[in-house]
């Protein structure tokens, strides 16, 4: 794929194209990315994984002090520059290319990359939020409590059947098409760069939130899930066959779903 000219504002950049016939990612990028999963592999080896996980950090009744909000808020950070940034490559190798003429590229890639996690951590901060009231509510039901694990089917219930949506093929299709994208959005400059990222960000939002939910309900340091729904979430959007392994995974996701009440 060749992209020549970008539009920027009201008038039209032109970049050269070999820049963006070998997109380039900046190498902060995979250092990040390995950085975070050296750091979540560590916590598991030392035995103290469990600590951040959201269930640990909730106190008695849902209540939640300062100390653990910034805990949680670093675990997040780390857990979605392992799990969600893999599958944004792509677009910000292209990204990155196309803006190497600009002045400060790195500034202008760095707002790219933090509009792009920060749609992430909105998220997280809702599902903590969701969390805790579904806690809450556990709590309040007696028949809720005895049995946990009907809240884990649902959730694996709506990861499943949100794989078969529409909003899931339209959101999907966007991120398999990162040069598309940019062509429709790129402009010039840091604010430019930061929408752009945050705009990527919902779509990639809107076709992995209900794995990464699942993801969320498993525990943020159980290596298993993380490291299965990183390969899932960055296949279905890079991979030859990833409308087929999306579908695979939502039934699975049904079926585990079925089965957990029963176990």
């Amino acid at each position: 794929m060749t992209v020549t000219q970008i539009g920027a504002d009201a008038s039209t950049v032109v970049e050269p194209a070999t820049a963006v016939d070998r997109p380039r990612v900046p190498r902060a990028v995979p250092v990040a990315i390995v950085l975070a999963w050296a750091a979540i592999v560590a916590l598991h080896l030392s035995g103290h994984g469990g600590s951040i996980d959201h269930d640990t950090l909730l106190g008695p009744g849902g209540n939640v002090e300062v100390t653990s909000l910034l805990v949680y808020a670093a675990a997040w950070i780390t857990m979605i520059t392992a799990m969600m940034l893999p599958s944004a490559v792509p677009l910000l190798g292209l990204f990155a290319s196309v803006s190497r003429s600009q002045p400060r590229a790195g500034l202008v890639v760095a707002a790219f990359v933090s509009g792009y996690l920060a749609v992430w951590t909105v998220f997280g901060w809702l599902a903590l939020g969701f969390d805790t009231a579904v806690h809450t509510a556990v709590e309040a039901s007696p028949w809720l409590h005895e049995r946990p694990q009907l809240v884990i089917a649902a959730v694996l219930a709506l990861a499943g059947a949100f794989q078969f949506s529409s909003l899931k093929d339209r959101c999907l299709s966007t991120c398999r098409h990162p040069g598309a994208y940019l062509l429709s959005h790129y402009q010039r400059g840091a604010g430019a760069a930061l929408r752009i990222g945050w705009g990527h960000g919902l779509f990639c939002l809107g076709c992995c939130w209900a794995l990464m939910t699942v993801a969320f309900a498993a525990g943020m340091t159980d290596l298993r899930w993380m490291a299965g729904f990183t390969v899932l979430m960055t296949y279905e959007k890079v991979g030859r066959y990833g409308n087929a392994v999306a579908r695979i995974a939502g039934f699975a996701l049904i079926g585990l779903a079925v089965a957990i009440p029963s176990l």
